[in-house]
């Protein structure tokens, strides 16, 4: 079956991009192949790390760059969870206990938080549906305005072709 040529369709381009970035938003390529081995032991959190992750009540600003009193009572609160050994997750579970939900560095996946990690993919999809559907109508239309290649054209009538002898003799020479 040489010379056989396989045309993948926009749909299946669409549900491909759409897939791919619907298993990097959830974490799902981070988790494949991880084993139960790994799940198991959990890193240590540190403060670096969930600094990242949350945001100073009263400044609104990541609790890693944030100066005023309110971020150094977080950070003091953090360190004492810290030191009892809890995990990051459950630090997370304290901050939200404490301070509420708008601790959070990202809103929690549910409820209508979760339209802040669909919207910018359903724009994604919609922008790539529209160029699936634009690009081969305008590769279409440029080659239908393509020159026609020089042996289709007419030939020149023998006193143009004389006239333009004669000119192009005038620069040659």
């Amino acid at each position: 079956m040489t010379g056989a040529r396989f045309r993948t369709g926009p749909l299946a381009l669409l549900i491909a991009l759409a897939a791919t970035f619907a298993l990097a938003g959830t974490g799902t390529w981070a988790r494949v192949g991880a084993g139960v081995a790994a799940a198991a032991t959990t890193p240590r959190a540190s403060l670096t790390d969930i600094e990242g992750d949350v945001m100073c009540t009263s400044c609104r600003e990541p609790l890693a760059v944030a100066q005023s009193p309110q971020a150094d009572s977080e950070r003091a609160y953090i360190r004492g969870l810290i030191a009892q050994g809890e995990t990051k997750q459950q630090i997370l579970n304290n901050l939200v206990a404490q301070y509420g939900v708008a601790v959070l560095g990202k809103p929690p996946a549910h409820g209508f938080n979760l339209t802040v990690y669909i919207i910018p993919l359903a724009i994604l999809a919609v922008g790539a549906a529209i160029l699936a559907v634009v690009l081969p109508r305008w590769r279409r239309r440029t080659r239908s305005a393509a020159p026609e290649p020089a042996a289709l054209r007419p030939a020149l009538d023998p006193e143009d072709a004389q006239r333009l002898e004669q000119e192009l003799s005038q620069f040659r020479g």
